[in-house]
């Protein structure tokens, strides 16, 4: 299983003062150094934390391959199409929300997102749906064309105590029925190093993307530390 580490959240911290530390391409560099294998990013309409030079300078300046989370509308669409970057994530966007509260509805967007799957797919780019664990949904994937979806594990992280085994069964049937259309899965939202083995129950997990977590515990281990203690961690999943 590899680690994608979202560093958006560097980013929020620039932002936070105007300044041009700290630099989201360094956090980059300093998860390639400890061991991460891709860099995760969301450029948002708002423009919130990460920025459009950033993910051109991310795509050019490090070594890590670079997966563009992003609306399905159409100027963000235009600057994927420009940076190329090995994977675009797909994912709901509110301008209101704190973070992405769930999952797309690939059913209601249908030809819309077919439509961007396989404009994004001829240009050599890997596309992956962002969505639930919602066997309707995950059929609609594989129908348009989209190789690699990614699990919204908020919905079990967040999860008050008793819920918790009822959303990791959804979570574990979604990841069996999209192994078997042939689709790769990987999973994100809301992991850390507490959770972490509950989430070693979902099977065929190909990639966890974790951001905040790391990027809070940076602030007192540093990055490479963090980066590095959530690599061992993920050692003991037998998918």
């Amino acid at each position: 299983m590899k680690l994608g580490v979202n560093i958006d959240h560097v980013a929020t911290l620039r932002q936070a003062r105007g300044t041009v530390y700290p630099d989201p391409l360094d956090a980059a560099i300093l998860c390639a150094r400890a061991g991460a294998h891709g860099i995760t990013a969301h450029l948002r309409e708002d423009r919130r934390h990460i920025q459009d030079d950033d993910i051109f300078r991310l795509k050019e300046l490090q070594p890590l391959p670079l997966n563009l989370e992003m609306a399905n509308v159409e100027s963000i669409i235009e600057i994927a199409l420009s940076v190329k970057p090995a994977e675009v994530c797909i994912v709901p966007e509110k301008r209101q929300e704190l973070t992405t509260e769930g999952g797309l509805d690939v059913v209601a967007h249908y030809d819309a997102l077919k439509s961007t799957v396989e404009c994004l797919s001829e240009a050599g780019i890997e596309v992956s749906l962002f969505v639930d664990a919602d066997q309707e949904i995950i059929a609609a994937c594989k129908e348009i064309g989209a190789p690699t979806l990614e699990l919204h594990t908020g919905t079990y992280c967040d999860a008050e105590p008793n819920e918790r085994a009822i959303c990791m069964e959804k979570l574990i049937d979604a990841a069996d029925f999209a192994y078997s259309l042939g689709l790769k899965v990987n999973a994100g939202h809301g992991i850390n190093q507490e959770n972490l083995g509950a989430i070693f129950c979902i099977p065929h997990l190909d990639t966890l993307n974790i951001g905040h977590s790391i990027v809070c515990r940076a602030v007192f281990h540093g990055l490479e530390i963090s980066v590095k203690e959530m690599l061992v961690g993920m050692q003991e999943y037998e998918g």
